[in-house]
């Protein structure tokens, strides 16, 4: 069966103070033992976060990572910085990476090269602008960036592969693709894996939808069969908001 997996990706928000309240805030939730929680400050409260959650089955990614390990890259992070701190996974190819930092296919396929490398999980994100699906090319745009970003892994590092979906139209505008589009293309996400390398990794990977997940809308969402979960956004920054998300699975 594969994994139930709800991870929140608190973007630019949250300084020490807020990060020490809101999971202290998350602690106190009664979250369904079955789903795996992720949650992802930003860096300079990753290592506050883990030691708050050490204790706790709640893990905590960073948002991104540098493709080298060291170096002359001023402002970056490596793969063996983070698991220094307690971090053992990554969102790598994050929409508005692509978008405001030029993160192309090219690139990303080499930052989860260097994730796998050092034995981290990749959340690997992907999806189509509103002009794509408008145009009908949401398909061979989500294909594109699978093929290009990351189908140069063997079929072993699967293991360490969650893949999120996200349609760039539905982040943060308050639009939601509708349960019915999401399964279209988690099914179509499988459908290609599939091709590419066995009907056995891609029925075994988890797929999550992020786009605009919020509590009165996660349990249609992850009731659909190929959808596993989300990567939630600003539902992420409020408790509650994402206990219920996280128990929201029937």
């Amino acid at each position: 069966m594969r994994k139930r997996i709800v991870a929140g990706n608190w973007k630019m928000n949250c300084d020490l103070s807020e990060t020490d309240y809101l999971l202290s805030r998350l602690l106190e939730q009664d979250l369904d033992p079955k789903v795996e929680v992720i949650v992802t400050p930003p860096f300079v409260n990753l290592y506050t976060a883990f030691n708050l959650l050490k204790t706790s089955s709640i893990e905590v990614a960073a948002q991104n990572m540098h493709f080298e390990s060291n170096g002359a890259y001023t402002g970056e992070v490596s793969a063996q910085m983070l698991k220094s701190v307690g971090v053992q996974t990554v969102i790598l190819g994050h929409s508005e990476r692509r978008a405001y930092f030029g993160e192309d296919n090219a690139l990303l396929a080499k930052k989860v090269s260097a994730a796998l490398g050092n034995e981290m999980t990749t959340i690997f994100c992907f999806g189509e602008e509103l002009e794509d699906r408008k145009a009908g090319n949401h398909f061979n745009l989500v294909k594109q960036q699978l093929q290009e970003g990351l189908f140069h892994i063997s079929e072993k590092d699967w293991s360490h592969i969650v893949l999120a979906y996200e349609p760039v139209w539905a982040i943060g505008t308050g639009e939601t693709a509708t349960p019915d589009q999401a399964q279209e293309m988690h099914q179509f996400i499988r459908e290609t894996i599939a091709e590419a390398y066995s009907t056995d990794i891609a029925e075994g990977v988890s797929i999550l939808y992020g786009g605009s997940v919020k509590p009165n809308n996660a349990a249609e969402i992850f009731g659909k069969p190929d959808v596993d979960g989300g990567l939630i956004g600003g539902a992420s920054l409020d408790a509650g908001n994402f206990a219920q998300i996280v128990n929201a699975f029937q």
